[in-house]
């Protein structure tokens, strides 16, 4: 780009080719605005000419050359535009083509929009000859009217005072507040298209970034009615309009336009999207997002954290940056989600997983700032990182409010339960296992009973025995009862089974509830009562036991139990 007349030329080339240049804090000369200053951009339409000086470019606050390198600065970005078919409609529109524009210039990075912009410049730029802040500027301008030729008059103020930028950074979130409360009284069954934006696409080229009335636009700078009037301007733009097509799943927001779309804008990357889902076939996530969604198993509810929290940690111990970086790209990621801070107005937000009823966190600077969006009952069951540091204090908190996620999640859109809820489930656990070990500590007791019946009955017929072999093979055999009885009488093992005193042929009808290694014992002692009874030889090959199906034989006594098939002989 040539200058004006006695003007240098501008030092740095400018190309679509460097849009998604990154600049490393290593490779960084300044940042302005950022995740540490404060920054904003604001477009301006003015309906009279005489209110716009074309090309005028003011500075307020230090230049590059009285900045230090490697620090961070405000920075405010105000242009004023007019133009006979400029309409104050095209203000967010032309606001976002700034990312766009300042993207081409080389070792210039531009991220982000509205009161979150994030710029870098680069050492390499400043040894190029980089000089001044007002180089950008009219650079920018030159690209602003070059493309968009409708715009007659354009005039850019830069701001870098810090005190400056923070006065009138207010006057810019008014303007943005009045913008998007505009856009909410439409919703997506009301219009027959919805549209496309591209402009991330150059650093996350499979994101499909849908627009409709009730889901703003990724980055919180286009509504639906900013999309149509770029589309309109600008047909060959960033924005186009999308045909819905039919509706397969109204309370998803499923489209056949909208999967059409995807599988063109993707690339083939992902053929179905569903634009009110957090779970299944979820929009995808560019890295603009203003809001990052991360799913608590724990808890089986959704966290959320936005860009510039002053909360470092979220209760699964990740910031908002390294959550960004698990969804960011264009990718679509089941349990991670990306969205402007308006969709949190929106009627059908995330509805197909319950809406609000599902959110179980976040920090408490993004809750005051839209706690307005957030329904009254459910204001004060959504933790902060005031009450919930980590995943016990969230459980804790999330119990004493009883939030809909402890007792299961029922949809307000449709009123079906989607969610079983965990407090209840742990709660009835908790009394099974104790009733199991009442079972467990009476069917010991008995056991212990039995062994010492057991033992007397060793003793007379140890006494009656008429040889000392065969009182000895009677001792073994009530040894290993005793052995049985012992093992049922350890209070560690749940056994819900105790051995007749007298069995015959047919089917005994046992439950049982114990695991294989405690069983055995049993089984054992139960062999040789039918060894007894039938006049079997114990450990001949005479008897088996057998676990098939639902039942457990023992030679031709039959216990009914339902288990796998497994054989131990006798």
């Amino acid at each position: 780009m040539s200058g004006g007349e006695g003007e240098e030329p501008f030092p740095l080339d400018i190309n679509p080719m460097y849009e998604g240049e990154r600049v490393r804090k290593e490779q960084m000369f300044v940042e302005l605005g950022g995740p540490k200053k404060p920054g904003f951009e604001l477009v301006i339409c003015e309906e009279e000419p005489e209110n716009v000086s074309d090309g005028k470019v003011t500075l307020i606050g230090p230049d590059l050359s009285e900045m230090q390198e490697g620090e961070s600065y405000a920075y405010a970005m105000i242009y004023k535009v007019y133009g006979k078919e400029v309409e104050k409609d095209l203000e967010a529109v032309l606001e976002r083509r700034n990312h766009e524009f300042q993207s081409y210039i080389q070792g210039y990075m531009h991220l982000n929009q509205r009161a979150d912009i994030w710029v870098r410049i680069s050492k390499d730029a400043i040894r190029k000859g980089l000089k001044s802040l007002k180089q950008i500027a009219k650079a920018t301008v030159m690209l602003y009217k070059s493309e968009l030729p409708f715009i007659e008059k354009m005039e850019a103020i830069y701001i870098t005072d810090e005190d400056e930028v923070l006065r009138r950074i207010k006057e810019a979130e008014a303007v943005y507040k009045a913008r998007d409360e505009k856009a909410r009284g439409l919703h997506d069954e009301d219009v027959d298209e919805f549209y496309q934006c591209t402009l991330c696409q150059s650093f996350a080229p499979t994101n499909v970034c849908v627009i409709t009335p009730d889901r703003v636009a990724l980055c919180g700078a286009m509504t639906w009615f900013d999309a149509r009037a770029s589309a309109r301007i600008d047909p060959e733009g960033p924005n186009a309009p999308i045909p819905k097509g039919e509706c397969i799943d109204p309370i998803g927001g499923e489209y056949t336009g909208v999967n059409e779309a995807a599988v063109r804008l993707s690339g083939g990357a992902y053929n179905s999207i569903k634009l009110h889902s957090f779970f299944e076939k979820p929009h995808t996530s560019c890295g603009c997002f203003e809001v990052a969604g991360f799913y608590i198993p724990e808890v089986d509810g959704i966290g959320w954290i936005h860009r510039g929290s002053k909360v470092t940690e979220t209760p699964i111990g990740l910031p908002f940056s390294t959550i960004a970086a698990s969804v960011g790209g264009g990718r679509q990621v089941e349990g991670f989600l990306g969205i402007g801070i308006q969709y949190f107005y929106s009627e059908k937000f995330i509805q197909a997983d319950g809406g609000w009823r599902r959110v179980v966190w976040m920090p408490s600077d993004l809750k005051e700032k839209i706690i307005d969006a957030i329904p009254e009952e459910m204001r004060d069951k959504i933790a902060t990182e005031k009450e919930a540091r980590n995943i016990e204090e969230l459980k804790e908190f999330l119990r004493k409010v009883n939030h809909p996620v402890v007792k299961g999640v029922i949809r307000p859109v449709d009123g079906v339960k989607i969610t079983e809820g965990w407090g209840e489930v742990a709660e009835e656990a908790a009394v099974e296992a104790a009733a199991e070990e009442v079972a467990a500590k009476e069917v010991a007791e008995e056991a212990v009973k039995g062994a010492v019946a057991t033992e007397k009955r060793a003793e007379e017929a140890a006494v009656s025995s008429a040889t000392a072999e065969g009182a000895a093979e009677r001792a073994e055999a009530v040894g290993g009862e005793a052995r049985a009885a012992e093992a049922l009488a350890k209070p560690a093992v749940p056994v819900t089974a105790a051995v007749p005193a007298s069995v015959s042929a047919g089917t005994l009808m046992i439950p049982i509830t114990v695991d294989i290694s405690a069983l055995l014992p049993v089984l054992e002692a139960l062999v040789r009562r039918v060894a007894e009874s039938e006049g079997s030889a114990v450990g001949g090959g005479g008897l088996k036991i057998t676990f098939k199906d639902a039942e457990i034989r023992v030679g031709k006594v039959i216990l009914k139990k339902s288990g796998r098939e497994k054989k131990e002989s006798g």
